[in-house]
């Protein structure tokens, strides 16, 4: 599965540090198999359920995401040498699992995608950081996933954070207006 995974996602090779690499990719493999969904489905799973006929599946935006982040990282890094700190592995993680918590939140029901129980009472944030927590991730990973959407906003949030959530809403806002 691991394999396969970094295939689909091959910036998962991004993550320097081989521990925290190593429990990003467990985190997808055991979510992928508590929540039940096929490979195949994950290539057509939208990204939002907010947008009528969303084109773009969880997949694409989680790889889209994570190259925003890799870049903006560089670009920050580049101009604010020496002033400001990024945990440049940290960030890339929490933008690989920002929504792995999705997995849970969304049901296949007569071949369309709707949110499942879970998903009516937990956002993926939620249920995001519940699974990352089962499986080593750091809390400062953990706090990036809790506050990357709409529920985080006027909480405190690190630079790996506020990074994400601009990355996430990039991504995100620009399939709004069409």
């Amino acid at each position: 599965m691991k394999n396969v995974l970094i295939e689909l996602i091959p910036e998962f090779n991004f993550i320097k540090d081989s521990i925290l690499k190593e429990n990003v990719l467990r985190t997808w493999e055991k979510t992928i198999q508590l929540s039940n969904w096929k490979i195949s489905d994950l290539l057509k799973l939208p990204f939002a359920l907010s947008i009528k006929d969303c084109p773009i599946s969880l997949i694409e935006h989680v790889r889209g995401v994570t190259q925003t982040c890799s870049e903006s990282e560089k670009v920050l890094r580049k101009f604010y040498l020496g002033k400001i700190k990024i945990n440049r592995d940290y960030l890339l993680a929490g933008a690989l699992l920002h929504d792995i918590g999705k997995l849970l939140e969304y049901k296949k029901k007569e071949g369309k995608f709707v949110k499942s129980k879970l998903g009516t009472l937990l956002n993926h944030s939620f249920s995001g950081v519940i699974l990352c927590s089962k499986q080593g991730i750091p809390e400062e990973i953990l706090h990036i996933i809790a506050f990357h959407s709409k529920e985080g906003e006027g909480q405190r949030k690190t630079i790996e954070s506020k990074i994400l959530y601009h990355a996430d809403f990039m991504n995100f806002e620009i399939f709004c207006t069409q």
